[in-house]
């Protein structure tokens, strides 16, 4: 079992990421910064699920200042300009919502459903995980391409997908390999943590942390060839 210290700690973490949700979602919604781009009023508070106070500042500094509000407060006609590095964490933090909102629905289903293969619940999380994931990061992409673009259903699906499943498998990729360590190392059976325990989600956060570094090049790349949009 996790140790108390262990906990304890996990408790804090997962407190403050809902408090930093909080704090976004509230400024958004009931301050009424509205986002130019609707998809990251959903984008935002979630990333602060495992980016904390990273997200809150990030959602200040390039989030906020892009609302109507703040533009008519300040009396300006445009957002100040982001550098390039924000961008492209914009794009990451956009694919890493679909992903976190798919990894809590398919953690908790394969949990709840004693779902496994091979006898392992691992190999079902990975496979409901990812599929939610897909199927999440197309719908927030589309929402995000399709309005700039002006494109219908089916070609906005298409640019989607295009935009999105490399970066939603590279942001995986580091989640899956941390998963892994947390499964077969950190707590192998028959310790195995589950998405009843804090420190299961705990852990969870910084495995997305590692996923939001290894999407970094690729949404990189993403951006360089004109695949996905600047954000």
């Amino acid at each position: 079992m996790p140790s108390t210290w262990l906990t304890v700690v996990a408790w804090a973490a997962l407190a403050l990421a809902f408090a930093c949700l909080a704090v976004i979602a509230a400024d958004i919604w009931v301050a009424r910064h509205r986002q130019p781009m609707r998809v990251m009023e959903a984008v935002w508070p979630v990333t602060a699920l495992y980016l904390g106070p990273a997200a809150v500042w990030g959602y200040w500094r390039f989030g906020r200042t892009r609302s109507r509000r703040w533009l008519r407060a300040h009396g300006r006609d445009e957002p100040p300009e982001a550098p390039r590095w924000a961008s492209v964490a914009t794009g990451v933090s956009h694919c890493g919502a679909g992903c976190t909102l798919g990894d809590i629905i398919a953690e908790f289903a394969v949990f709840g459903l004693g779902l496994t293969i091979a006898g392992q619940a691992l190999l079902a999380e990975y496979i409901g995980d990812y599929v939610l994931a897909v199927a999440l990061g197309l719908v927030f992409q589309f929402f995000a391409i399709a309005p700039m673009r002006g494109l219908g259903v089916r070609d906005g699906l298409i640019a989607a997908a295009k935009a999105d499943i490399l970066s939603l498998t590279a942001f995986e990729v580091g989640l899956f390999g941390w998963m892994a360590l947390m499964s077969l190392v950190f707590f192998p059976a028959p310790h195995h943590l589950h998405p009843d325990s804090p420190v299961y989600w705990f852990l969870m956060q910084v495995g997305m942390v590692i996923g939001f570094a290894t999407a970094w090049p690729m949404n990189v790349w993403l951006i360089r060839r004109g695949i996905k949009e600047a954000m």
